[in-house]
């Protein structure tokens, strides 16, 4: 199965969770890692790339740091550019039908933050519904997202099992 690994990341080389996840993912064969702030340092996307990108793969992975209960802005003008009307959806072919998706989510604060009782007030996979709704909408297979939560304070002896965990999830 050929994977694509989006990393939304506004400051990959300054991450330790993600740049460890994304190095780990791209060490397997068929992972192709695409960095998309380096690719698109000034926010313009080229749509026809992204489009042939995505109908070359077979499981797509977005994978961010979960940014005030959100995604990074690059991530929402993604999703606007690339996924267009008659290309993904609208017409007669939906070009990402029957592909899978999948979120790889780091968190600042601790997993268990993310519960109606804690910090947060919701669920990861309450702030992650929109994910799930487009996959639908797309004709896509939502793959149950990888979350690593406590990158704020995880130790590099975490990161490396937890990146082994991507790997292993993706082979």
């Amino acid at each position: 199965m050929k994977t694509t690994v989006f990393v939304i990341h506004p400051n990959i080389h300054q991450s330790r969770v993600n740049s460890a996840l994304a190095i780990n993912a791209g060490s397997l064969p068929d992972v192709n890692v695409r960095y998309l702030y380096d690719l698109y340092p000034d926010g313009k996307i080229d749509v026809a790339a992204e489009q042939a990108t995505l109908e070359n793969t077979d499981r797509i992975v977005l994978q961010f740091p979960m940014q005030w209960y959100s995604t990074p802005p690059l991530l929402k003008q993604w999703l606007d550019d690339v996924l267009t009307y008659g290309w993904s959806h609208g017409g007669e072919t939906q070009a990402l039908s029957d592909k899978q998706l999948m979120l790889a989510v780091s968190l600042g604060g601790a997993e268990s933050a993310y519960q109606p009782d804690g910090a947060a007030g919701h669920t990861v996979s309450e702030y992650l519904l929109s994910f799930k709704t487009i996959s639908g909408y797309l004709g896509m297979h939502y793959i149950k997202p990888f979350i690593t939560g406590g990158s704020a304070t995880i130790t590099d002896e975490e990161i490396v099992a937890q990146a082994e965990r991507y790997k292993t999830m993706l082979a």
